[in-house]
């Protein structure tokens, strides 16, 4: 269904003025989300931009925006303390003319739903993670702030996974029907073109990988809670088991220098690869035979379903938003969190039986296009957006 079926039932005078605010736009799932999201709202009825309150990792993310023809605006916010940041914020909305507001992260969330409350406009959150599991990143303090801003000024609070509502419910103290879940979408057609034994060849080739090898993947920020390590440790059962095995772990953060220690320590160093920050995720994914995530906390990961979008099985903790995006082990298989054991057995039950790894892709790829395809997402969006702004109009 296209954007301009699902919208064109509201009778609209004008195109309103949707800005959306994020913390920034680096590599991270709710930055990368932003990209088809914008590519796909209505610009019939909509008009967006964004607004960036700082710069992280160069803001690669900035460029495709500007690429839809979309403006991208810094407003520099360093500290949450920050107490001229609500005004300026403030000034920008008013100057641009915003109608609707949609935040996105830590900063945006606290600040932008103050500032547009100033304005009397209306406002839209998204929370995509479980919001206490991070507190090496976030501090209680600023849990605290954004769940009062959330709570006062903003109108909508939209959860990715319903397991994320609730839990935002629970330690938030939010009335629950101001929490909304809608599950993030993907562009599907970014993986239906690629061509799969085109990727395998070049990708193979490009790392360094024999091309009868299989490979096992892991996309992701590289911070402590995203569990790589657990992989790591399970990798030397699973090459006992099934020598012809390779390790791709795609991404940059912090946790590197670790993970690089965790690698040299299980003994697999010329079995792992780090390929750093790629562009490129859907061809990466059709170069592999299996997706690993081994988390200890997510809302909802977007990137299982890119690898459900990629028709590759998947390994995955159970935590969070994870088991609805794998009912009845249709998929892949769940672990529990922080369990080498698990993993590898997981790995190998998948390695040694192939057909069983097809099934499950081609499982995943009808999963992911019923729940997760970014037409549905786009769609209560839309819905949402019309509905607060005649809601204030009124």
């Amino acid at each position: 269904m296209k954007s301009e079926d699902r919208t064109s039932r509201a009778h609209l005078s004008r195109k309103y003025n949707i800005v959306y605010i994020i913390d920034g736009l680096g590599m991270g799932g709710a930055e990368r989300l932003m990209v088809p999201l914008l590519r796909n709202l209505n610009r019939q009825f909509f008009e967006p931009r964004v607004c960036v309150l700082q710069v992280k990792d160069g803001n690669p993310a900035a460029n495709d925006i500007r690429a839809l023809g979309m403006p991208v605006d810094l407003i520099s916010v360093e500290r949450l303390r920050d107490m001229t940041a609500i005004y300026r914020i403030r000034k920008y909305l008013k100057a641009v003319k915003a109608d609707l507001v949609h935040t996105q992260l830590e900063f945006a969330n606290s600040l932008g739903s103050f500032a547009s409350k100033l304005l009397r406009l209306p406002s839209v959150c998204t929370i995509h993670i479980m919001p206490s599991q991070d507190m090496k990143v976030k501090s209680k303090i600023h849990q605290e702030i954004e769940a009062l801003s959330l709570r006062f000024f903003c109108d909508r609070i939209i959860a990715v996974s319903e397991e994320a509502r609730l839990f935002y419910i629970e330690i938030s103290n939010v009335s629950p029907q101001k929490v909304i879940t809608i599950y993030n979408g993907i562009d599907l057609t970014n993986f239906i073109n690629v061509d799969r034994y085109e990727a395998r060849l070049e990708v193979h080739k490009e790392l360094g990988i024999p091309l009868d090898a299989n490979l096992l993947t892991t996309v992701a920020v590289l911070r402590h809670l995203k569990g790589i390590q657990f992989m790591i440790q399970a990798l030397p059962t699973v090459l006992d088991a099934t020598p012809n095995v390779y390790y791709l772990i795609v991404g940059s953060g912090s946790h590197h220098d670790a993970l690089v220690e965790e690698v040299d320590k299980a003994g697999v160093k010329e079995r792992v690869v780090f390929a750093g920050l790629r562009n490129d995720i859907p061809r990466l994914l059709a170069a592999s035979d299996i997706f690993v995530l081994p988390t200890l906390t997510e809302a909802l990961p977007t990137v299982l379903a890119e690898a459900m979008a990629a028709q590759l099985p998947i390994v995955a903790s159970a935590v969070g938003g994870v088991p609805e995006m794998d009912p009845d082990g249709r998929n892949g298989y769940l672990v529990s969190p922080g369990s080498p054991g698990e993993l590898s057995e997981a790995c190998i039950t998948l390695l040694t039986a192939p057909e069983i790894r097809t099934e499950m892709g081609q499982n995943g790829w009808q999963i992911v296009n019923e729940k997760f395809n970014i037409l549905g997402q786009i769609g209560q969006l839309e819905k949402l957006y019309l509905d607060l702004i005649s809601k204030y109009a009124k």
